[in-house]
């Protein structure tokens, strides 16, 4: 039987026996074992901003662990393969928090391995497609060498109910960069968790895309385990009528001289448009020079949405370069829609402009033209349903 910390409770420090919520991802418990977490009510801290009952099948049934189905885009220098479960690699990068990531962790047969190596810059896209509509659970390890260059964009198209996990291994003086990216159809569930180990000196450059699917959540963790370590965390969404697009973020700065950058970025339109985003940043009382900010920014096009946004910071060690955080969620800058008109621009067409200038702002980081022009097109044409 799951007990208090699993349901996510733990006891005073006083010793009186009472108990309170757990407050922060740090004191948070962690199993593969699905086992080990009690069935999700919606009460829990970790979902309780989430529709549960959408994807129930997922957090509490039987899931298909076999190989899903992938399109790959390869190139010299990253190789795609199956490795057993029993891996040396696998839980190195980090465990489940919750029912749903370990619902999948304990229901994959074999993890796809994608493995980045050489010095000279490189992509591979690895979409998975046709998934169907029964539930799956999968594992996929990303692996990035010693001193390796690559960027690796792992993408979801068509039907699915999925649960997966991704680990994120950056090895000493490797540069990283992973896009996750949501196309799914319009009745497809998508819960993701992304752990990330970041080694010494090494750059991690992680991008969350959702823009199709009726309900994602997508949550990434970063450890920067080891001196030097960086991330640059990024994130984009659009959410229409009835869609529910949610990010919880963790960076955790363990070592000396660290430095992470969290920007999301997310537009919602429609009736029933529902964007979550959770951003919480630990800095542990050994990453002294720690360099920190996170933030996240909502735009909102129409009545009938609605956008929560959470930052949260905690310093343990007073002797770090910067930390600081901000959110903010509104409508459109009336002075930009003004300057625009003023210049003969129809308001419609200069709608549109003000947000794809928001929102772009995040693609033009990923640093691959190609990718960057379909994430425009496909921005295009979310806004000519607006």
């Amino acid at each position: 039987m799951p007990t208090a910390e699993q349901h996510g409770i733990r006891a005073h420090s006083d010793g009186a026996g009472a108990t309170v919520p757990v407050q922060t991802r740090s004191e948070r418990f962690r199993s593969a074992d699905v086992a080990d977490f009690a069935p999700v009510t919606g009460r829990e801290h970790e979902w309780k901003l989430s529709p549960v009952a959408a994807f129930a099948d997922l957090t509490g049934g039987e899931l298909d662990g076999s190989r899903t189905p992938l399109e790959t885009v390869d190139a010299a220098g990253i190789e795609v393969s199956w490795v057993s479960r029993d891996d040396a690699r696998i839980g190195t990068a980090g465990l489940p928090e919750d029912r749903g990531s370990a619902n999948a962790w304990s229901s994959f047969q074999e993890a796809l391995l994608i493995r980045v190596t050489g010095e000279d810059d490189k992509a591979a896209t690895v979409t998975r497609t046709a998934l169907g509509t029964a539930p799956r659970g999968a594992h996929t390890l990303i692996e990035a060498a010693p001193n390796s260059r690559g960027l690796v964009v792992l993408g979801g198209s068509g039907d699915a109910r999925l649960a997966e996990n991704v680990e994120i291994l950056v090895g000493e003086g490797a540069n990283l960069t992973v896009v996750s990216l949501q196309e799914w159809t319009d009745d497809s569930v998508h819960l993701a968790s992304h752990f990330a180990r970041v080694g010494r000196d090494a750059k991690l450059k992680h991008i969350v895309v959702s823009l199709g699917g009726k309900v994602v959540r997508v949550n990434p963790s970063t450890h920067l385990a080891e001196q030097g370590g960086d991330v640059e965390a990024l994130g984009l969404y659009f959410s229409d009528a009835g869609q529910h697009l949610e990010q919880q973020v963790y960076v955790h700065h363990d070592a000396p001289h660290t430095r992470s950058r969290v920007t999301y970025k997310g537009a919602l339109q429609g009736e029933g448009a529902r964007t979550v985003w959770i951003g919480d940043v630990l800095i542990g009382n050994a990453a002294v020079g720690t360099d920190s900010y996170e933030q996240n920014r909502n735009l909102v096009l129409t009545d009938g949405t609605r956008a929560d946004s959470v930052p949260n910071l905690e310093i343990e060690t007073g002797d770090i370069e910067g930390a600081g955080h901000a959110s903010a969620t509104g409508r459109f800058d009336d002075e930009q829609l003004f300057y625009l008109m003023a210049r003969g621009i129809r308001e419609d067409e200069a709608r549109r402009l003000v947000v794809r200038g928001f929102l772009t702002e995040i693609v033009q980081q990923i640093g691959a033209p190609e990718l960057e022009e379909h994430l425009i097109a496909a921005l295009e044409a979310e806004l000519q349903g607006s």
